[in-house]
């Protein structure tokens, strides 16, 4: 970003302004900001002082009871009048217009300002409750800035602003406001939004998070747009070309803008063009210019305040210039406290039907009784323990939202007032739930799950557990205890658990889940009839090219595990879909055989090289190459599922090679999965063409006793245990050992039954990959086997 000026900055009534502090730093850092000026934190000490308002502000606030929400509505109402009455002092009036014509003479007459607020404990560690003051956008005129400065005053005395200091023991007279009046930027031509330089829901420290809509932000923080969110390695910037690695485009139906000639106040909210509703608000080299500038803040209030301090940073995009403004910074106070040494997870027991699906805040599961409020007057009807169910909440919900099980709103995203205030009151909520005051019912029994980034409502109540572990007293073992990832978005969370990176991440889960769409039916859309064709082009809506939204949909979902453990080494399965599962995908009827036995039938390496796939597999070759070249995450190791010979293993990686995949090249290793016999009995001839092999002991059991592992009939017969079975996994180690090359065993086998586990470590296995919920139990039980091999 470009510099700011230091005189854009300057200071109004004494030098205590914790604002004018930050804004000063952000330009020395070469983060631009809109220039303006400050009224400090003395100034209105000082304008409370001379009004004669203290005992006032004292006496009403003196018996107050907080769960009276008429006495303290009455209470706040009471106390700004008051303060929006009294006159400012008159030097500090002297002193905002002196600024304020100085403005003019820079940027014309009647300048159009934002006045904003920042109190002395709205931005303290444990304390950064967004939205609690007042901000005023689009003021013109010195008598109507005199007014909105009394106003923002004021509104340190919202009922919502005085319950909450209440229930953090913070006293009235000791908070403090300092008020910033700063040219308005046109983000009502352009786009605003938040950046915060972790991941809100699970604390993750190493991504930026970057929500945007168009128009001006207060849509976004009032929760009644879904934003777009962005997502980027923290790690990588500076060092990879393009480290995004998450892109979800928002419902943005509505915006904020200047109001037109005879409208009532400055702003207005319109609808927006359906082309923008369909495109990202920001382009790759905006994501990445402001996820910089958000870890430079970062960096540096880290630096001043000697301790880790991860940010929430708003932002505007000016639609005249094109130049991106940081408007506000305030620290994260909810995931910054969390006890990383404990964890703490939610297993849901019982499978149900979601009947509501949104954004989840929160990583919980809670049941309770709905309670449907379409307007803030009646929100006292809500009953303690509750799920509040409405269209959107503001802060004036804040006084009952504590008493709620959780929350569920149909508008808003990830920054919206909802989100924010149920992170910090550590409430499970599901912002953006289309239809939800339609669909649930009050008085109906439900469960809400947000372990994993979409929130789900399920009708009644369904089982769940939650197990908490204290991870400094678990063993270290010799034996690598490495992480079967599912879904992408349970990564950041399960990413705390004791690992040594992944050992089985599966492509299927992303490309079932984020792209929805057969390959093939990207590559051969125009043969497709025409209402396929018009599914096919609302699931791809923000993406110009459809295979790039394939290759980049498919690269997101690896890059979210890999940030996750990096530098772990995260290994990765091409896809290996059953011709039957392929069918389920978006327009794969029209490509995929009806096969008697598709376990046995056209998966895996069999089809990469096929020519009826070979160009779909070539996506994802380059969603692969994307990820470790483009993004820089080259802890990505490929692996090949259901590789029946070594021919085939050879025609496999020659494809890889013509997709930019070339084995050996930029440090590339590729695994195969030994999860047939044949990979056992020939495993010193495939280690000369692969790197290592991964033992998936589910198929090498059934192809190994002739069992169908999903019969129910015979899949009593054995298990893992069988003499054959461990026979050739003894086989495949000892190559492999003797090779040294990787080997490691990806299958539930080793959790599942002690006794194989036992026998794994006592072969010397390098590696076991387990479902997240094995992975503690395992390491204990490992440990113990490793201790007594020592005796």
């Amino acid at each position: 970003m470009e510099e700011a000026g230091m005189d854009d900055i300057a200071l109004v009534g004494g030098k205590n302004a914790s604002l004018g502090e930050m804004l000063s730093a952000l330009t020395k850092k070469g983060i631009r900001v809109p220039s303006g000026f400050i009224i400090t934190t003395d100034a209105y000490r000082e304008f409370i002082r001379g009004a004669g308002l203290e005992d006032l502000i004292r006496f009403n606030l003196a018996h107050l009871k907080r769960h009276d929400i008429h006495a303290l509505e009455h209470a706040s109402q009471v106390i700004r009048e008051a303060i929006e009455g009294a006159p400012l002092p008159k030097e500090l009036e002297h002193q905002v217009a002196e600024a304020y014509v100085s403005m003019e003479k820079q940027y014309g007459k009647h300048i159009d300002v934002a006045i904003r607020s920042s109190a002395t404990a709205e931005d303290l560690p444990g304390a950064s409750f967004a939205g609690q003051q007042d901000t005023y956008l689009g003021v013109r005129g010195r008598d109507h800035v005199f007014k909105a400065v009394r106003s923002c005053f004021g509104s340190l005395f919202t009922a919502r602003a005085i319950s909450y200091r209440h229930d953090k023991g913070f006293d009235h007279m000791d908070v403090a406001l300092s008020v910033a009046i700063q040219r308005m930027v046109r983000s009502d031509l352009g786009a605003s939004g938040v950046a915060f330089t972790l991941d809100t829901e699970t604390g993750f420290r190493d991504v930026v998070l970057i929500t945007g809509t168009w128009g001006l932000g207060e849509l976004l923080v009032q929760g009644q747009v879904v934003p777009d969110e962005f997502l980027v390695a923290k790690k990588m910037l500076g060092h990879a070309p393009l480290p995004i690695i998450g892109k979800r485009r928002g419902k943005k139906d509505i915006k904020m803008v200047y109001a037109k000639r005879g409208h009532a106040g400055p702003l207005q909210v319109v609808k927006n063009k359906k082309e923008d509703r369909r495109r990202f608000v920001l382009n790759d080299k905006q994501i990445i210019e402001l996820a910089k500038a958000a870890v430079l803040i970062e960096k540096h209030y880290t630096k001043i305040r000697g301790t880790p301090s991860p940010m929430d940073v708003e932002w505007a995009l000016d639609g005249r210039t094109n130049e991106l403004f940081i408007l506000q910074a305030r620290p994260e106070t909810v995931q910054v406290s969390r006890d990383t040494e404990k964890i703490k997870e939610y297993i849901r027991r019982e499978e149900g039907t979601p009947i509501v699906r949104g954004l989840s805040v929160g990583n919980k599961i809670v049941t309770g009784t709905v309670r449907i409020i379409n307007d803030v007057r009646d929100m006292q009807a809500l009953l303690p323990g509750e799920v509040l169910v409405t269209e959107m909440t503001d802060p004036d919900w804040e006084p009952i939202m504590k008493k709620a099980a959780a929350i569920v709103t149909e508008k808003g995203g990830r920054t919206s007032h909802a989100a924010i205030v149920s992170r910090e009151l550590g409430l499970t909520a599901i912002v953006g739930a289309e239809k939800a005051t339609q669909i649930l019912h009050t008085g109906q029994l439900v469960t809400i799950d947000t372990t994993s980034s979409e929130g789900l409502v399920f009708d009644g109540v369904l089982g769940f557990s939650v197990r908490e572990t204290e991870l400094g007293a678990l063993p270290k073992t010799k034996t690598k205890i490495a992480m079967n990832i599912a879904t992408p978005d349970t990564a950041f969370e399960k990413s705390f658990l004791p690992n040594d990176g992944v050992g089985l991440a599966r492509e299927e889960f992303i490309i079932a889940g984020s792209v929805g769409v057969h390959p093939l039916a990207l590559i051969h859309y125009d043969e497709l009839p025409e209402n396929m064709q018009l599914q096919v082009r609302k699931k791809t809506r923000g993406w110009d090219d459809r295979l790039e939204y394939y290759v980049d949909n498919l690269a997101f979902g690896i890059a979210k595990i890999a940030t996750a453990f990096y530098p772990k080494k995260v290994i990765v399965r091409f896809s290996d879909f059953k011709s039957n599962e392929y069918r389920s995908l978006l327009g794969g009827e029209r490509f995929e055989p009806v096969e008697e036995n598709p376990m046995l039938g056209w998966r895996g390496a069999s089809r990469y090289y096929d020519p009826k796939f070979k160009q779909a597999f070539l996506l994802e070759c380059r969603a692969m190459r994307k990820v470790r070249e483009t993004m820089g995450l080259r802890n990505v190791i490929p692996m090949v599922p259901f590789c029946r010979t070594l021919e085939e293993g050879r025609n496999v990686l020659e494809v890889m090679a013509e997709g930019g995949l070339k084995r050996g090249k930029n440090g590339l290793k590729v695994i195969v999965m030994c999860e047939i016999p044949s990979n056992a009995i020939l495993a010193e001839e495939f280690l000369k063409i692969f790197d290592g092999m991964s033992i998936g002991s589910n198929d090498l059991t059934q192809l190994t006793l002739g069992l169908d592992r999903d019969s129910g009939i015979v899949n009593r017969v054995a298990d893992e245990n069988d003499p054959a079975v461990k026979k050739l996994i003894a086989d495949v180690i000892k190559v492999c050992l003797k090779s040294k090359k990787y080997v490691g065993i990806c299958g539930q086998g080793p959790s599942d039954h002690p006794s194989f586990a036992k026998f794994l470590v006592e072969q010397g296995i390098e590696s076991m990959s387990l479902n997240p919920d094995s992975i503690i139990k395992t390491k204990i039980a490992v440990a113990k086997v490793e201790k007594g091999m020592r005796k």
